[in-house]
């Protein structure tokens, strides 16, 4: 109970794209408390995209229009599609739900 789990992270070029993809298993779910989050090498983890109570989508102010946050009530997920990925990008990323992390997926932008 209150496991998250994180998928869809690997190696791309600089311009590419990938997609995540986080699950909860969870009783009851709320959307509005899932998130993304990612940690560079050496720095802090920063938050990255998520869905605000109102259903609209929140992002970083580095997104910059790049990256694509839905999710589904139903299955409990939360996606993340990173489009024109930077070498700065690396890193790894997690989702979290209320107080659970996943254990994050790596992400290497790297030619």
């Amino acid at each position: 109970q209150g496991q998250v789990v994180e998928s869809g992270g690997g190696l791309v070029q600089p311009g590419g794209s990938l997609r995540l993809s986080c699950r909860a298993f969870v009783s009851a779910f709320d959307l509005y408390l899932m998130n993304w989050y990612r940690q560079a090498p050496g720095h802090q983890r920063e938050f990255v995209a998520g869905i605000g109570r109102n259903g609209n989508q929140v992002y970083a102010n580095f997104v910059k229009g790049r990256f694509t946050v839905s999710g589904d009530n139903e299955r409990k997920t939360l996606d993340l599609v990173l489009d024109g990925l930077q070498p700065e990008d690396t890193g790894v990323y997690y989702c979290k739900y209320g107080t659970h992390w996943g254990q994050g997926t790596q992400v290497t932008v790297s030619a």
